[in-house]
């Protein structure tokens, strides 16, 4: 027998219950486990990713509203400095062109300005002590209009239920006369408080006018240094717009106050210099502030004057609106400053319920701000990424590119409109 071969007697039967085969020549093939990652779909990942950064953001965004919230009178003193700066610094531009030093000019704008603010704010308290009794008696004949009114009305009102009427408020009175009294110590409290804001808006706009350049320097420094190109670029931008924002919100005001103060003058309403002062005023928050402005003088020639006279008014009141409206805001703030309407009413919702009037006030403004920004971060890092990648033999980035070359175009004539005459760099608070 050769060596090599087995016997068959040797082999063991395959069919044989103890029969153990031989192992494989090569080994099976094991399927790897599988990451776990993979087992998620891509849909739910990125929806994954997006929740979570949601939910950083919303974080630090609470966290940020609360550190306002804690400061608010301090934001709300330096927003309103920021926004008087806007509209007093072109003053201090001028003064400078013409020859005036720093100081001087920064000291006569800041002196003139608010010496302005205060006389209107004078006349306004004037106005209204003067014609405080013939109000009063004017209100009383209306209230008694009224009450005839309601008794020949078709609603079926007896005097009983009107005297009823009448005593309810005066036990309402009566009972909440604590409440009454703690609501007038809150007055007192809200006067020191406004003060104190308007001495800090006052001292804010001070160093602003003179010295906006270091400052705006010194928040750059703030910043990242790879990011502070496009927040050098950004912040000039984001002033213009604040700028244009103010200079047309004060135009589009006066001008209605002047047409609804006439309309009001020539209909016989009393006050109508206090109401078209305050129609000014409300005119800084959009949409909003004109509605409520136009109802206060609706309800005083209502009472004084009965409803026809009402009527007039409200008449005006739609008219100015319409034409600023389609015309004035149109044409005095143009494009730089446009706001979709939806977005300011959430605005200045969102505003009014986050810092009262104050941030009714600053909410459509600081829109537009945070748009021009962020269009011009957006165009700016797309510029840098064009710059980064190799262009085609003998292509440009305007031919590549030329949607990104009009607004750089834009920004180019917007800074040169507004920063003609900046010779030492004093006299803009962004700096450039």
């Amino acid at each position: 027998m050769k060596r090599g071969h087995d016997h068959p007697d040797d082999q063991p039967d395959r069919g044989h219950p103890d029969h153990v085969p031989p192992p494989p020549a090569y080994a099976p093939a094991v399927a790897a486990p599988r990451d776990p990652v993979t087992a998620v779909p891509w849909g739910v990942r990125v929806a994954a990713e997006v929740g979570w950064r949601f939910v950083v953001l919303a974080i630090t965004l609470y966290v940020l509203m609360r550190v306002i919230g804690a400061l608010e009178l301090v934001v709300l003193a330096f927003v309103a400095a920021l926004l008087i700066t806007a509209l007093l610094q072109p003053v201090v531009a001028r003064l400078r062109r013409a020859g005036v030093p720093r100081g001087l000019a920064t000291a006569i704008t800041f002196i003139s300005g608010f010496v302005v603010m205060g006389l209107v704010g004078w006349f306004v308290v004037w106005q209204v002590i003067e014609n405080t009794d013939q109000l009063s008696d004017q209100l009383q004949n209306g209230v008694g209009q009224l009450k005839g009114w309601l008794l020949h009305s078709p609603f079926h009102v007896t005097e009983t239920q009107l005297n009823q009427i009448a005593r309810n408020l005066q036990n309402a009175i009566g009972t909440n006369a604590e409440e009454i009294t703690s609501a007038g110590l809150q007055g007192v409290t809200l006067i020191i408080e406004f003060f104190t804001a308007a001495f800090l808006a006052m001292f804010s706009t001070l160093f602003l006018l003179y010295d906006g350049r270091n400052v705006w320097n010194w928040v750059l420094k703030l910043f990242p240094r790879e990011a502070r190109e496009g927040v050098a670029g950004a912040g000039p931008r984001a002033w213009r717009t604040l700028t244009l924002y103010v200079r047309g919100t004060v135009v589009v005001a006066f001008i209605d106050a002047v047409f609804i103060g006439t309309g009001l003058f020539f209909l016989g309403v009393p006050m109508a210099v206090p109401l078209a002062v305050l129609i000014f005023l409300g005119a800084f928050i959009p949409l909003v502030g004109a509605v409520a402005s136009g109802a206060v003088a609706m309800i005083v020639a209502l009472v004084t004057q009965g409803p026809f006279t009402m009527l007039m008014v409200l008449a005006v009141v739609l008219a100015v609106q319409q034409i600023e409206g389609h015309v004035l805001q149109p044409f005095i703030l143009g494009r730089a400053v446009r706001v979709h309407p939806l977005a300011v009413v959430l605005s200045v919702a969102s505003g009014a319920l986050i810092a009262g009037v104050g941030g009714a006030v600053v909410a459509v403004p600081l829109v537009a701000v945070t748009n021009t920004t962020v269009g011009y971060l957006r165009s700016h890092s797309a510029e840098n990424a064009l710059r980064r990648s190799a262009a085609p033999p003998g292509a440009t980035a305007s031919a590549i590119a030329p949607v990104l070359a009009e607004p750089a175009a834009e920004d180019a004539a917007g800074d040169s409109a507004t920063g003609a005459g900046n010779d030492d760099g004093g006299d803009e608070p962004t700096g450039r």
